[in-house]
């Protein structure tokens, strides 16, 4: 915005330096070379110019010298006419649709408009290279500025019958467009980085598994080789059957132990509505799956920590399942390596159905942890959001059961939201000398409120306990 204020400023600058005649410096150079090359306002007027060698400030010109008539230039001409009015419009325009298709709303509920509209990247790029090619910004050349330079002779420009050396005719040119040298590295970095995702994502996907979870969730189960993961990471896929443009990221949801990788699928929109239906159609043919990644994460760093606190919302707990599999599986083989010692899980869900396809998984950890005499190293915490009455009167009902009613689990389902700063006391006291990991997988509001308990509730004493924040968003 800034530059094409300047620019507008600029070209009105221009136009009023090409129509003055009060023979002021702007007005005498504003006229020099208006039939040549030489020039140095890009608003030509259509005052009657002189083509002789008058004197520099005879103006108008002497009715015994030859005279152009130049066609009138105003600044909205040179603006959309010349090549750095056309393509700062357009790239002003790109860049314009980029930004507002950028908001969270239309990200979160026109996402193909931000992911089309995004792609004028090119436009605005190939338009910032060319944009200064014209000239049209100029200057004092080299040579002339050793025969008249501006500082030494301003005071001669506008005298009449000048003998000095800076009387000699002033020359201008065009200053090279330089825009090219900013835009090359990340350009080519981009291209090598678009061949490279190209490449992978033409590798072959095998899907070895589908399974339809509650609540709209698919679970796809992969294979592809080559393929290494650590935990939290994500992919992004892609789907030709649905949309052959539309990449979007999924968390990993497997361990790196296993000899596959899996992401869960949610319906959250047309995009995931068409691919869970697309697989859920019984054909002969399962739906093509491409795939480009993993992509690190902060949830990556979880095993650097003695004490972690991991934080899912609905669809958000995937990072965690991730890390739990592969807990599961240090515990199998005994992993000596394993710096982590105390995990607390909070997943918090709208309805009870988001529970059904992560029970299995907490119901092994459950049991494997207690065979093998860690029955305290994972605390989990499940907080039900949502509820109708049916549900908590049978909730009521089922409390002394040894199994939670809703989950099937031997915790029980709390009804409502976390209570944070209880659970970041009760934390605190249990390891009042440990760095504490706190993750989250979840919405915005949740992150402010974690990282404010995070700030709260560590002690000013290095010492002592401190907590440290990392979000993931979806």
């Amino acid at each position: 915005a800034v530059h094409t204020i300047a620019h507008l400023f600029n070209l009105e600058r221009y136009n009023r330096s090409q129509q003055a005649a009060d023979g002021s410096l702007a007005a005498v150079v504003s006229k020099l070379h208006l039939q040549g090359s030489k020039w140095l306002n890009p608003i030509h007027s259509n005052h009657t110019v002189s083509t002789g060698p008058q004197p520099r400030a005879t103006w108008p010109p002497h009715p015994a010298y030859p005279c152009l008539c130049l066609p009138l230039q105003t600044p909205e001409y040179v603006a959309f006419t010349t090549i750095p009015g056309l393509t700062g419009v357009i790239i002003t325009l790109a860049l314009i649709l980029m930004v507002t298709s950028s908001t969270e709303f239309i990200r979160r509920n026109y996402f193909e408009v931000f992911w089309y509209t995004h792609h004028l990247f090119i436009v605005y790029f190939a338009g910032l290279v060319i944009h200064g090619i014209a000239g049209l910004v100029r200057g004092q050349t080299l040579e002339s500025m050793r025969d008249a330079h501006p500082q030494r002779c301003a005071q001669y420009l506008t005298g009449k019958d000048c003998q000095h050396r800076c009387c000699k005719e002033t020359e201008f040119g065009s200053i090279p467009a330089e825009s090219w040298k900013w835009v090359l590295a990340p350009v080519l970095l981009y291209i090598f980085e678009r061949i490279l995702r190209i490449w992978r994502a033409w590798q072959k996907v095998v899907v070895t598994k589908v399974v339809m979870h509650p609540s709209r969730v698919l679970e796809l189960q992969l294979q592809k080789k080559g393929f290494r993961m650590e935990v939290g990471q994500y992919i992004f896929v892609n789907c030709p059957a649905v949309s052959l443009l539309e990449w979007h990221p999924f968390t990993l949801t497997s361990a790196p132990e296993e000899d596959f990788f899996s992401i869960h699928i949610r319906a959250a929109g047309d995009w995931t509505e068409s691919v869970i239906d697309a697989f859920q159609q019984q054909k002969a043919e399962t739906p093509r799956i491409e795939v480009d990644g993993p992509f690190g994460t902060a949830s990556e760093d979880v095993f650097q920590y003695e004490v972690a606190m991991l934080v899912g919302a609905g669809i958000g707990v995937t990072p965690f399942a991730s890390i739990l599999k592969s807990i599961w599986y240090k515990f199998q083989q005994a992993d000596q390596a394993l710096k982590t010692k105390k995990i607390y899980f909070y997943w918090l869900c709208r309805d009870t159905g988001a529970f059904a396809w992560f029970n299995d998984l907490l119901a092994s950890l459950e049991q494997k942890m207690a065979e093998s005499g860690k029955a305290d190293f994972l605390t989990y915490r499940l907080f039900l959001t949502g509820w109708d009455t049916s549900i908590a009167n049978n909730a009521v009902l089922n409390f002394d059961t040894v199994t939670d009613a809703v989950t099937g689990l031997r915790h029980k389902t709390i009804f409502g939201r976390p209570m944070w700063n209880t659970e970041f006391t009760a934390v605190a006291t249990a390891h009042p000398r440990s760095v504490v990991g706190v993750f989250l997988c979840g919405p915005e509001a949740l992150a402010k409120s974690l990282q404010r308990s995070c700030h709260q509730h560590s002690s000013l004493d290095p010492r002592k306990v401190q907590f440290y924040f990392n979000k993931e968003n979806f």
